[in-house]
């Protein structure tokens, strides 16, 4: 097989393809052989109808389509390979030349992934925020421990926010109680606006056996309707805060006094802000290679996009939403257009680990069990896209190695020094 490529935009090319008669015959007999279980002819049994019975009933034309058909991915898969050809979309195939026994060449149109001039990333240089830890970060988390060691205390007041009550509910639609509408001992924290709109205006106010109905929409029960709830506080309890002492840090922590716990607290939120800078040192760059680099984007894979989106939504006629989601398409093709020009020019390969390590934290993030994961995303066939993922972060890891990070203060950062360490092996 020859071919040929020729470069019509920066994101679309032309493949010319010449295939051999000879290659062609596999994919001939196969269309045979398919045609043959497909026709019945009186005195053959289906699978067995000879190729000359097959060309006289439907026509060796016939049997040459079903052939090529069955051809094309094929050769346009190796053609693509041959010529290093990156391509996405849908190709426009046009058959332009077909001798039966002698010759068969066909042309490709197909968008393509842009050739992209990468920089010399020893050359950029990335600011970060300093890694600062103040008397108010520390006290924040002082605070936080404080809530989880907190205790609730029934008390004798009208209720306010940041309170916790304890209620009945009862819904109802046009003075009728629906079906499922009642609930008792319910625990709420006031002002948290978790449960239903218009709760907590209603018992902010309210006493213990006091009670108010308001009106809100219906969840569950009458789904987009309104109706009734009648609430009726049946406790009020105030969360109690342990002391900020020495004591409070030998039951919040394994620390003996307060200093002490207020120091590890500093050297955690330190660590926090400086993996933060990694992660703001990476995304600097990202947005500092797609401010500089000319990325050129393929119109129709674009546009295809966009009214696939739209179509899902049923919004195709909405011009302001076609803007909204053109912008966001582009900024999502543009991205992935870098980071995949990255991939291939520091030649990444993902192994088995990596890519089950990778699903295994996002499964974490859908609250699924890793395998209950990997058996949606296998069924959903996004595992490729999942490989491209764990490339571009690797990829993009590894170029980020090469940058000059310095925080707002001048100083170096070490991103090396801020990835997870392996732990070595045991020895038996």
């Amino acid at each position: 097989m020859k071919s040929a490529v020729e470069k019509l935009s920066p994101t679309r090319v032309k493949l010319s393809i010449e295939v051999p008669f000879a290659e062609l015959a596999p994919h001939i007999d196969g269309a045979y052989k398919s045609l043959s279980e497909k026709i019945n002819i009186p005195g053959f049994r289906k699978g067995k109808v000879p190729s000359a019975m097959i060309d006289q009933r439907v026509g060796r034309a016939a049997v040459l389509d079903e052939a090529i058909n069955a051809a094309l991915p094929t050769f346009y898969s190796q053609a693509a390979k041959d010529n290093d050809v990156l391509v996405i979309g849908r190709p426009n195939v046009e058959i332009t030349e077909l001798v039966d026994n002698e010759k068969f060449s066909f042309t490709v149109e197909v968008d393509i992934r842009p050739d992209i001039k990468l920089p010399n990333f020893s050359e950029i240089k990335i600011e970060v925020d300093d890694v600062k830890v103040t008397d108010a970060d520390i006290d924040e988390q002082v605070e936080s421990l404080r809530t989880r060691f907190g205790t609730l205390k029934t008390v004798d007041k009208v209720v306010a926010k940041g309170d916790f009550v304890t209620i009945d509910l009862v819904a109802t639609k046009d003075g009728v109680e629906l079906d499922g509408g009642v609930a008792n001992d319910l625990s709420y924290e006031v002002g948290s606006a978790s449960m239903i709109d218009g709760l907590d205006e209603a018992i902010i106010g309210l006493s213990k056996d006091g009670e108010k109905s308001f009106n809100t929409a219906l969840v569950g029960m009458a789904e987009g309707e309104t109706g009734s709830v009648k609430v009726t506080v049946k406790a009020v309890k105030e969360r109690e805060l342990p002391p900020v002492d020495d004591g409070f840090a030998k039951l919040a922590s394994e620390f003996e006094t307060l200093t002490e716990l207020k120091a590890d607290l500093s050297k955690r939120l330190s660590r926090v802000k400086q993996m933060e800078q990694g992660a703001q040192a990476r995304d600097l760059l990202v947005e500092k290679l797609i401010s500089t680099i000319d990325i050129p984007l393929p119109a129709e894979i674009i546009e295809a996009e966009v009214n696939d989106h739209l179509e899902k939504e049923g919004r195709l006629e909405d011009d302001k939403h076609r803007a909204e989601v053109n912008d966001e398409v582009k900024t999502t093709i543009t991205r992935e257009f870098l980071l995949d020009s990255i991939v291939k020019a520091e030649a990444i390969a993902v192994n088995e680990s990596e890519l089950t390590e990778y699903l295994v934290r996002a499964s974490a993030r859908y609250g699924m069990t890793p395998d209950q994961f990997i058996k949606e995303v296998s069924q959903a066939g996004q595992v490729t896209t999942m490989v491209a993922e764990v490339a571009r972060a690797k990829a993009l890891a590894q170029v980020l190695g090469r940058v000059k990070v310095v925080d707002k203060s001048g100083n170096k950062v070490d991103l090396e020094a801020l990835a997870p360490k392996s732990e070595p092996e045991k020895s038996e």
